[in-house]
């Protein structure tokens, strides 16, 4: 059994199609399928089941391949670890990143971690928080910015910083006036248990910390509207379709026009802890460790950022 059987038999599993895995794989199908002929022919199993249309995996191959990929993510990590013995700083690292908490992270993160690691190269990965729990538990990405609670038993994490949440409300919402005329009166969460909420969709981390907020002080938001977005939603309070919670940092980002009033909340206010996941066990790289410090800086920034500077109604 080679290495190479086992990257080929993984990647018809994932395309489920011997033309595109051989084209992925640059060589040529009929290379691909004599391959696969001869590890099946080795095992005494058939891996596939193979038609005119489809490439299913057989009970064997599914075992196969779970096993397969645990392997070739541990020759990854080796070659990870001998590259940080012999001191070289190139390196690849896989980062996943919830869309709207990386599109306003992330643009101050890269740059600084650019100008020190400049032959490190760092690759993308966005998708809604369940998602990506998954991609990084099955390696298929590095490390994930993500907030806690996680859900996936499999993945250790790595605290960067806490977040405050914020409420946003509509210009000419009552309590906007209320806190434009006496500042200093905290806002309670218990205040907003009879307002519409816009919220987002399921799947998304924020929603669940949103509904555990709002069930922590005794009621169940009345839900009139709900997006992937969190964009989207901040220009609908904007316009007084409803009121929502916003993560702290994404509330500071300038926007043209749509814009709600944000309101910190009392104390003890809210908040979440941002996180970056790894699988258990997984061999991090000095490359890998360099971007989590890096993360670690700027999110320190931001906090004393936001002391001297707190949010303004």
């Amino acid at each position: 059994m080679e290495l190479r059987q086992l990257q080929y038999t993984l990647q018809i599993a994932a395309d489920k199609n011997f033309s595109r895995a051989a084209e992925k794989l640059h060589i040529a199908q009929p290379s691909l399928s004599q391959q696969l002929s001869k590890l099946e022919k080795e095992l005494g199993v058939r891996l596939f089941q193979r038609n005119t249309s489809t490439v299913e995996l057989t009970h064997a191959g599914a075992s196969f391949v779970e096993h397969a990929q645990k392997i070739m993510d541990a020759v990854e990590q080796l070659k990870q670890e001998m590259s940080d013995i012999s001191q070289l700083r190139k390196g690849k690292v896989v980062v996943g990143s919830m869309p709207i908490t990386g599109s306003h992270l992330l643009p101050r993160v890269l740059p600084a971690f650019k100008q020190s690691y400049p032959d490190i190269e760092i690759t993308l990965l966005e998708d809604s928080s369940m998602n990506l729990e998954k991609l990084t538990a099955s390696g298929k990405a590095d490390l994930s910015l993500l907030a806690l609670p996680l859900s996936e038993p499999s993945l250790s994490w790595v605290p960067i910083g806490e977040e405050m949440i914020d409420l946003a409300v509509p210009p000419q919402h009552p309590l906007a006036e209320r806190a434009a005329a006496d500042p200093v009166r905290p806002i309670t969460i218990d205040e907003i248990w009879n307002e519409a909420f816009v919220v987002l969709k399921k799947g998304q981390g924020f929603r669940k910390l949103t509904f555990d907020i709002c069930r922590d002080a005794g009621f169940e938001p009345n839900v009139v509207f709900e997006s992937n977005n969190i964009e989207t939603l901040q220009s609908l309070v904007a316009t007084g379709m409803g009121i929502t919670l916003v993560p702290r940092f994404i509330a500071r980002a300038k926007r043209s026009e749509f814009i709600p009033v944000y309101l910190p909340l009392a104390e003890p206010s809210p908040s979440r802890t941002l996180v970056v996941a790894y699988r258990n066990g997984r061999y991090l790289s000095k490359a890998a460790e360099a971007f989590i410090d890096t993360f670690k800086q700027v999110l320190d920034k931001l906090v004393v950022e936001d002391i001297q500077d707190p949010p303004r109604m």
